[in-house]
């Protein structure tokens, strides 16, 4: 399966995830995150993640959000589950990424924020 991934520049090492299938406008808020409006995206996929929604394109945008709140031990465990999945096809809109590259640039990110 083919997952859209969107990059900006103010998340370098936090992509936030877009949809599958992109016909879907935005279920999963990456235009929000990377512009630092996260409020209603976050309980949105807060509440699929407390129910038990582990699918990368949750974690990896709960995981960017956690970054910009300075939470950088949350997104390292949230960039740790993504890690422990099948490696999965991404594209962002600089390119192609597998979900596991985006977690290790991310996880990069939040360990550095931690050191």
């Amino acid at each position: 399966m083919f997952k859209v991934v969107l990059t900006g520049a103010a998340l370098a090492f936090a992509v936030p995830v877009l949809a599958q299938p992109t016909e879907i406008a935005d279920p999963y808020g990456a235009a929000s995150i990377s512009k630092g409006r996260i409020g209603t995206i976050e309980r949105k996929l807060e509440a699929a993640y407390q129910k038990g929604d582990r699918s990368p394109e949750i974690l990896l945008n709960l995981a960017a959000i956690r970054l910009q709140e300075k939470r950088p031990a949350e997104a390292r465990d949230l960039y740790k589950a993504v890690l422990a999945q099948p490696n999965l096809d991404m594209a962002t809109l600089s390119g192609g990424a597998m979900s596991h590259e985006i977690a290790q640039r991310g996880m990069a990110g939040a360990l550095a924020m931690i050191d």
